[in-house]
């Protein structure tokens, strides 16, 4: 099943950049739809899903800064599509990278690094990683590294979706762990599989090979799986795995 990319960007140049960088990225089949402003963005994420998110793009490459508009109004209009949705852009201070974060960005990405580097860290996407440059990663530690020194835990709000919370799940308010929630009862058998592998260790890529599907689909499932049993990371779904005698 071809893998359907949507890239956001009103410089031609930059597009075609953009476009190599997905290609050389990943091994599965690619259709990459190109648009240089929201209106037509708008137009393409519509006319594919027809309502259904199920047939979405399940990634998009979006600009901040566009000729009809701010690329973070796509982001807040794309929140409930399952779409891993990456920030491509100049902009590193955090008057850009914050608000896009609390959009729903799960990844941000500058134009200005390396082709190789791009390419390097879009693929942390099968490793489960969230995608971030490297300027931008080490402004998110020197962001929130002050706080650590109440907690000795880094905060987990910082806006990557499920791969981040604002709480500690299954845990009162003494550390104490409690059972796993009724929602458990809810995976579907894919999404037990697919925990299982991840409870063992194995990458997004592997359990794709592994289960014969898309590394985007196994994606989908995590985020399925993290969303059910109201958990923030693979440790915390392992240790419930391992409760229900999955690994």
């Amino acid at each position: 099943m071809t893998v359907k990319v949507l890239i956001i960007e009103d410089n031609p140049v930059a597009r075609s950049f953009l476009c190599r960088v997905v290609r050389e990225s990943f091994s599965d089949a690619m259709e990459i739809t190109e648009v240089g402003d929201l209106e037509n963005a708008r137009r393409q994420a519509a006319k594919l899903s027809g309502g259904n998110p199920e047939i979405s793009f399940k990634l998009i490459l979006v600009d901040l800064e566009l000729p009809d508009g701010n690329g973070m109004e796509f982001l807040t209009e794309m929140a409930g599509s399952p779409a891993i949705k990456i920030v491509t852009t100049l902009y590193s201070d955090d008057d850009h990278l914050f608000p896009a974060l609390q959009c729903g960005a799960d990844g941000y990405l500058l134009k200005e690094d390396r082709f190789e580097v791009l390419v390097e860290e879009l693929q942390r996407i099968v490793r489960g990683q969230p995608p971030l440059s490297p300027a931008i990663a080490r402004r998110l530690l020197s962001h929130f590294r002050p706080s650590t020194s109440d907690s000795g835990t880094m905060p987990l709000n910082s806006g990557f979706g499920t791969l981040s919370s604002s709480h500690a799940p299954f845990a009162n308010s003494r550390g104490v762990a409690l059972d796993p929630p009724p929602e458990w009862e809810r995976l579907t058998p894919r999404e037990s599989e697919v925990l299982t592998y991840l409870s063992k260790g194995f990458t997004i890529k592997e359990i794709a090979n592994l289960m014969g599907i898309k590394w985007f689909t196994v994606n989908d499932h995590i985020k399925s799986i993290y969303k059910k049993l109201n958990v923030s990371s693979r440790a915390e779904a392992a240790v419930l795995a391992s409760k229900q005698g999955l690994v």
